[in-house]
């Protein structure tokens, strides 16, 4: 067993030194591994003492632990069960970079969005307490978790039912200010120290005998003692919930952290800690510029320098640019995102147009219905939010935005396969969800230029529009055509068999047809729109060809393959067809390139899956 094995089995029995020797070799140990294979750095160099306390006080697996979108787990993964596989983690048949239930009993709960974990802490407790079960139930929740609306409704539930939850809020933004800092410390101190709460429950009963008055006295006093208590510390809010408030503390401080972890263990219902941290704290770069440091690529750190970016033209880049050339000629257009600003690209937006730009924060579903209110007062709305990220606000899409037909354009940005962050954030639900809402066109643009001219024609539409972009660079070939609405495009005609192809998924079915090109005539269509399809050229398509073949880098229920299979069915047209996309699983995490393999969505792949196609048919 290694040293650090070893302190990490043993870190209930470590005096202060031996604790703070372990917390230095923590985010040794993680920037190195991170700074190789990429992932949430930032984060995690944050919590690393607080996830030690957890640890020092709580017996985990049998107390229960949920992290809010669990991109600062990485600590946790390494004290719980996971040191020697810390070393794969985000790699391919390695550990995830979010908890995942499977991985680990230590894991309760799967996590990777954002804003759930009271609501499933609250779940645990409450299942807890039904069974008769030990063990406590812990939920930790960022500051910007904490704007999404499902944490308020939680918090509100939780107050009601007065179940035993910890709701630790990890506050890496706020800074403790010395004096309300000094008085709350002592407040918590004095609350929950457990000869104060003997005492204080004593002194009540005693009053409460007093003949006539004794329980009005205890209701005026307690009331006395909330209103100085409110004067002097922040946690009113949390307080109105009906939960106990402690804090603000000093989540970098081992001592004052776990001694409060130590005494909340004892209290009953529900407790709130407001802990304050560092992102990126112990390694300067990443305390300077967490923003930079909060997913990262593979980089050196010989000199420390922020991490490079790929300064080709990806798609976000593409959409941002174009965007923000709209934005000067026409002053209608308003931006808005969900706490992703540099992550989709509006970033020179905010600086250029401040008024007209809105991060709502992480909360999807309010950022559609104020787009809507935006919309129907005249402005033009353009919604930048990740695709795995828009699967919240489904219902506002349907009932704020198309049931109104207003022009509101939304740009999904990451969808398709996004890599390492796995199961949670890649955008493969979007035209499944969103194709069956009417009055909603859906587009996705090969490359650079097609998405430039998608961004006209959605602002020329005047009704929903919904653009879904990949992670990736952008093709900067020209277009074959002018992009018109529900038009496909032809990029290379054929006799055999037609490739209909989706998004920029069209390059692998590119190289599908060299690969097939000496024993068939391939065609190649490019199909710029789910919704409307061009079942016109469709149809003509169909007739011309033995076999139709759709590609596409999503869900095959509900996808293209299905739509072009109902209008064959409709127009009684028997051509065989052959659909390739993601056949109803969650794909795992990995490279783009990899997982395009995994799910036998590159060239090699799909030029096999024709030939399987076409021995079964025989006769092509």
């Amino acid at each position: 067993m290694s040293t650090l094995a070893k302190k990490i089995e043993n870190i209930k029995y470590l005096n202060e030194q031996g604790l703070n020797d372990l917390a230095e070799e923590l985010r040794a140990l993680i920037i190195k591994t991170i700074t190789q294979n990429g992932g949430h750095l930032a984060s995690n160099l944050g919590v690393v003492e607080l996830t030690m306390a957890l640890f020092y006080v709580f017996n985990f697996p049998e107390d229960r632990i949920v992290w809010d979108v669990g991109h600062q787990a990485y600590v946790y993964k390494i004290l719980s069960d996971r040191l020697e596989k810390f070393a794969t983690i985000r790699q391919p048949g390695g550990i995830s970079g979010f908890p995942k239930t499977e991985e680990s009993i230590y894991d309760a709960f799967n996590t990777g969005h954002s804003s759930t974990s009271i609501s499933a802490a609250l779940g645990i407790a409450t299942a807890k307490h039904l069974s008769g079960e030990l063990g406590k139930v812990i939920a930790v929740i960022g500051d910007g978790a904490l704007t999404g609306g499902m944490a308020f409704e939680a918090l509100n539930h939780a107050g009601h039912l007065k179940e035993d939850l910890i709701v630790i809020l990890n506050d890496n933004e706020m800074s403790i200010a010395p004096n309300v800092g000094a008085i709350s410390q002592y407040l918590t101190n004095l609350r929950t120290a457990p000869k104060y709460r003997q005492k204080k429950i004593q002194i009540q009963n005693f009053v409460r005998k007093i003949p006539f008055v004794g329980e009005q006295m205890v209701k005026v006093a307690e009331k006395l003692k909330n209103s100085l208590k409110h004067l002097l510390m922040s946690g009113e809010l949390f307080e109105q919930f009906g939960f106990t408030y402690i804090g603000p503390i000093d989540g970098h401080n081992l001592t004052k952290v776990i001694k409060i972890l130590q005494r909340v263990r004892e209290l009953s219902g529900p407790v709130l800690i407001h802990c304050i941290t560092k992102k990126g704290k112990g390694y300067a770069p990443a305390e300077e510029s967490p923003n930079n440091y909060h997913g990262i690529a593979p980089f050196t750190m010989e000199d420390e320098e922020e991490p490079s970016k790929d300064q080709t033209r990806s798609f976000t880049k593409v959409f941002g640019e174009k965007i923000l050339a709209m934005a000067k000629e026409k002053p209608d257009i308003v931006a808005i995102t969900a706490a992703m600003v540099s992550g989709t690209g509006l970033d020179q937006f905010s600086l250029s147009f401040p008024e007209r730009f809105f991060d709502v924060g992480i909360a999807e579903e309010h950022a559609v219905t104020f787009a809507a209110g935006l919309a129907i007062a005249g402005r033009r709305p353009v919604v930048a939010i990740y695709s795995t990220f828009i699967q919240r606000a489904i219902d506002q899409i349907i009932h704020d935005v198309a049931l109104q037909k207003l022009p509101v354009i939304f740009v999904l940005d990451r969808a398709g396969f996004v890599g390492a962050d796995g199961e949670t954030h890649h955008g493969l639900f979007d035209t499944a969800l969103l194709a069956a809402i009417p009055n909603l066109v859906l587009m996705a643009p090969k490359n650079a230029q097609e998405l430039e001219e998608m961004l006209e024609l959605a602002y020329e539409l005047k009704q929903p529009v919904v653009l879904r972009i990949p992670r990736g660079i952008a093709d900067s070939n020209t277009l074959a055509s002018k992009v018109e609405l529900g038009k496909l495009e032809t990029i290379q005609k054929g006799k055999d068999i037609a490739f209909l192809t989706y998004g920029s998924i069209y390059s692998q079915a590119q190289q599908a047809i060299k690969i097939l090109e000496n024993e068939y005539s391939c065609g190649l269509y490019n199909l710029r729109f789910a919704k409307p399809l061009d079942e016109v050229s469709l149809a003509l398509i169909a007739k011309q060809y033995k076999l139709l073949v759709t590609v596409e880098e999503e869900m095959l229920i509900g996808g293209i393959g299905c739509m072009l299979n109902s209008i064959l069915q409709k127009l009684e047209i028997i051509t065989p067809t052959l659909s390739l996309g993601v056949d109803n699983c969650f794909v795992t995490h990995g490279s783009q390139k990899g997982l395009q393999e995994l799910c036998k969505l590159d060239a090699v792949n799909i030029a096999e899956a024709v030939l399987w196609k076409i021995k079964g048919q025989h006769n092509v």
